[in-house]
């Protein structure tokens, strides 16, 4: 197994803050791995925190400084992977780029991913919210399968999907406040058939009262076809060292909880953010222990890892 390289102490803190202040349920799920892949997790969020902070903290940028940003943050990554980064978020992230052999690929398609939010892009179809998920989510899960070493690459593709999952359960959470913020990710083809066509039209006035039953159908359809993607993402699980599956199947869980929120109030995005409290997210690490335990016991004694070899391409990542 790949010797697993230690984090600088102040980027661990950094990154550490950073998980904890931005994703309670992320932050929850990282405790239960060891110390250095902890951090090593933490880092890479970070560094995915920094890239999305630094588009959505200019709501307002004319299209040239837009791209001044995209290009600034593109330039970042370079010094990340070229080890001449200077700031201690970068230096971390291109330290664990390297150790763990992530690559280039997956930070760019985020990228990429980030610069259709700073276009506000428009979703006409349930594969274009896909293609955009794969790049925001998709490819972290793959990074987060270097991180935390895959006994077959075959698992790369059940990350990608759990990487989907929980994007869709984003989007379906975050309906309302991408409202306000002058962003529709629901696809239009689902909006349209639901009652809804031209919907993003109405972007930058209030949310219209007859769009909220089709919103709530629409959001009903993409937690359906998030559960797909979710059962895929089971399947790769146990190709895990034991504390990263215990933490990534405490993640799924709780994420997936989240969707059951939604679909407690009628699929109603106006009816405000839906959260699994402190308890639950507990619970679900108890039920994923207990499932873990039942059926991959020797795996708690002699787990199997590696740094994936194979390098996927949203291509390689059929929908369900």
């Amino acid at each position: 197994m790949t010797t697993v390289a230690l984090v600088s102490q102040s980027s661990a803190l950094i990154a550490r803050a950073t998980i904890a202040h931005h994703s309670k349920s992320f932050a929850l799920a990282s405790r239960l791995l060891g110390r250095r892949v902890r951090d090593q997790t933490a880092v890479v969020y970070t560094w995915c925190r920094r890239a999305d902070d630094a588009i959505d903290d200019h709501p307002h940028a004319t299209p040239a400084e837009l791209a001044t940003i995209l290009a600034a943050l593109g330039a970042e990554l370079d010094e990340a992977f070229r080890a001449t980064a200077r700031d201690p978020v970068l230096s971390a992230f291109g330290d664990v780029a390297r150790e763990r052999a992530i690559p280039r690929l997956y930070p760019q398609e985020l990228l990429a991913g980030l610069a259709m939010d700073a276009t506000d892009t428009r979703y006409a179809t349930v594969d274009d919210v896909i293609a955009y998920s794969w790049r925001v989510a998709g490819v972290v899960g793959l990074m987060m399968s270097h991180v935390f070493g895959v006994a077959d690459d075959d698992a790369l593709v059940h990350a990608a999907h759990l990487g989907l999952a929980m994007q869709l359960t984003n989007i379906c959470r975050d309906v309302a406040e991408d409202w306000d913020r002058g962003r529709l990710y629901l696809p239009d083809e689902l909006l349209a058939r639901h009652g809804a066509p031209g919907l993003a039209g109405e972007l930058g006035r209030p949310l219209p009262a007859s769009a909220r039953e089709p919103i709530a159908r629409t959001v009903a359809e993409l937690l359906q076809l998030a559960d797909r993607y979710y059962r895929s993402g089971d399947r790769g699980i146990h190709q895990l060292p034991w504390r990263a599956a215990l933490a990534v199947s405490s993640a799924r869980r709780v994420y997936a909880a989240i969707g059951g929120r939604i679909e407690r109030t009628g699929h109603d995005v106006t009816a405000g953010r839906a959260i699994v409290p402190t308890r639950t997210k507990l619970a679900h690490v108890a039920w994923s222990v207990v499932r873990l335990v039942v059926t991959s016991p020797r795996r708690l004694v002699s787990p199997r890892a590696k740094v994936p070899t194979r390098v996927l391409e949203r291509a390689d990542v059929a929908r369900l």
